[in-house]
């Protein structure tokens, strides 16, 4: 089941990027975190009005984020 609800986007907050059920915690600093090898269970420990589904929705925004058509010169 997708996550992808827990993100939301504010013009109005972080600058419009991509955060977690308008908390304030932004999309690419959790990837950041997991990225640079961070345990999920250190990351919900950090943040601790994190629940396990948003770290999910972060991941499954990037997988989408990184599936789009790719244009070449002809």
């Amino acid at each position: 089941m997708s996550q992808l609800h827990r993100i939301t986007v504010n013009p109005n907050q972080c600058g419009g990027h991509p955060c977690i059920r308008s908390l304030r915690i932004r999309v690419k600093d959790l990837l950041k975190l997991m990225a640079a090898g961070l345990p999920r269970e250190e990351v919900l420990a950090d943040f601790p009005y994190l629940e396990p589904d948003d770290l999910t929705a972060a991941l499954e925004f990037a997988a989408r984020q990184s599936d789009h058509p790719i244009l070449q010169a002809a």
